[in-house]
């Protein structure tokens, strides 16, 4: 564990590529409404920060056939897998090393900055984000997706789902100086940044707006790769994170269960 990637093991498990993938297939399917939102035209680049191997990043390219496209990650096996899988659209789309917290790129040089997915693992995101303004051109767009695992909703049963991540999320948070309720403070560090046309808008995966496979296939992937950094940090046995995590799975696969995540994607214009 490292003072800025204090989820190093865990982003580096195969887990999270599975993770990704299924998140994914569940957020972007409403997600891509919100990106057309923008009304982006003509040539433009687009930075996507923090971009693991690249499910996001070739699907912004997909969407917007006239961009110029760049991903970054710490993680070099992602980055990898990202130009295995996604050099289709090379040129136009490049993946590179580089770290959230120092971009090697100038100021003002994109029109959309996407983060999804890392300002709850890491440290400082204040000085994230901050980064991520200086290299967003002035009317650019900053599209974020800051998880907050105050806002995952499952029915009790044996075990208490609600009692589960409220104490396994603040003290892995504690271990780790990260926020994992970072998706309602993002609103107040815009704000304060006196960043333009702030919105606050929802993904809502649950059991009748995503497939039941697939919002099954997240709570397993999070098992897997964090069943024991959470046994590591909080009161929780491996065994009880393990049968919290598969009640919550089975409770997904369950036709007559319902559960959710409220999935916050917050954007501003720079």
């Amino acid at each position: 564990m490292s003072d800025l990637n204090p989820q190093a093991r865990e982003m580096a498990d195969e887990s999270m590529v599975r993770n990704l993938e299924a998140q994914a297939r569940a957020i972007w399917p409403q997600e891509i409404e919100l990106f057309r939102r923008y009304n982006l035209s003509g040539s433009f680049r687009i930075l996507d920060a923090g971009c693991g191997p690249g499910e996001i990043t070739s699907r912004l390219a997909e969407l917007f056939s006239n961009a110029e496209l760049l991903g970054v990650d710490i993680v070099d096996a992602h980055l990898e897998l990202a130009r295995q899988r996604y050099g289709r659209f090379a040129p136009r789309l490049r993946f590179e090393r580089q770290t959230v917290f120092g971009l090697q790129v100038p100021d003002d040089a994109f029109d959309l900055t996407v983060c999804r997915h890392v300002l709850h693992a890491i440290p400082f995101p204040e000085r994230v984000i901050r980064e991520l303004v200086r290299v967003t051109r002035p009317g650019g767009r900053l599209h974020l997706i800051p998880e907050d695992y105050g806002m995952l909703h499952f029915q009790h049963a044996a075990l208490d789902p609600t009692r589960f991540w409220h104490d396994a999320a603040t003290a892995f948070g504690e271990k780790t100086n990260t926020n994992l309720y970072i998706g309602r403070d993002v609103f107040e560090i815009m704000a304060t940044l006196r960043l333009p046309d702030i919105s606050m808008d929802y993904v809502v995966v649950d059991t009748l707006r995503v497939p039941r496979e697939i919002f099954g296939s997240i709570i397993e992937a999070w098992r897997d790769g964090y069943a024991q950094s959470i046994a590591e940090y909080s009161r929780f046995t491996p065994e009880q994170a393990i049968a919290h995590f598969n009640q919550m799975i089975g409770d997904i696969g369950n036709p007559m269960r319902y559960a959710a995540w409220m999935v916050p994607v917050i954007s501003a214009r720079v």
